[in-house]
């Protein structure tokens, strides 16, 4: 067995880190939601490497920390996470599928391919970081908000609502985890841009979903729209880094 590996690696670190969470009293996740979060770290380290993984712990951390902002008032409004924010296994893939798919294709094509695919993985958690602070963020602190389809004014919490301090917050959100693909060395300058512009886009139609269709199609749960969400951030990414 080759002990410098990847795969090898990423097996190891992610047992070690796994073990710890297991040990710690606060818990991020589920205990079916880290097993998941084990088998997406081996993924990830494996065809990324270092790089790729600590760009996905970033997303995992900031968007876990994110969604406690303000908990206290989103539950006795009825409006917070599930679990008080702990994670389950349909949050791990409905977040990191599209970017766990595109890290996968790297292992089958060369560049330019592979770049164009490792960019469409950081416009995916830079999407999914986008909603997420977005979301919670206004129904933290969202003095006005509004429908997508209508600017009517709705209540905080609402499918497909926005406001202004969500919005902000959802744009610094993509620009610092695209800012970290750039320091790492895995996208460039141009490529923080890109990712910025398609999580705006992705977040904003990913409110026109839940404004919609989310309603009326019962499987289309939250998960699901958060895959949709990250497919068309990457997607519109890659459709950047190939036409421009």
């Amino acid at each position: 067995m080759n002990l410098s590996s990847p795969w090898v690696i990423a097996f190891a670190i992610n047992t070690i880190l796994l073990t710890i969470a297991y040990i710690i009293p606060k818990k991020l996740l589920t205990p079916a939601g880290y097993l998941h979060a084990w088998l997406l770290g081996v993924i990830i380290w494996g065809t990324l490497g270092w790089r790729g993984y600590a760009l996905m712990m970033f997303y995992f951390f900031v968007g876990s920390a994110v969604t406690r902002i303000g908990i206290q008032q989103k539950e006795a409004e009825g409006i917070a996470e599930k679990r008080s924010g702990m994670r389950g296994p349909e949050n791990v893939w409905g977040s990191a599928l599209a970017g766990t798919i595109c890290a996968i294709l790297t292992l089958l094509v060369s560049s330019p391919i592979k770049e164009l695919l490792i960019l469409g993985y950081v416009a995916s958690l830079s999407t999914k970081l986008s909603d997420t602070s977005a979301s919670e963020v206004g129904k933290a602190y969202g003095k006005s908000t509004f429908l997508i389809t209508t600017l009517q004014p709705v209540p905080r919490g609402t499918e497909g609502a926005i406001s202004l301090e969500g919005t902000l917050a959802g744009v610094v959100a993509s620009a610092a985890i695209a800012s970290l693909g750039l320091g790492l060395g895995i996208i460039n300058p141009i490529g923080v841009i890109w990712c910025i512009i398609a999580a705006f886009i992705a977040t904003n139609l990913e409110s026109v979903i839940g404004a919609t269709l989310q309603n009326q199609w019962e499987w289309l749960t939250n998960e699901w729209v958060n895959v949709i969400n990250t497919i068309i951030g990457a997607t519109i990414a890659i459709l950047f880094g190939i036409l421009i």
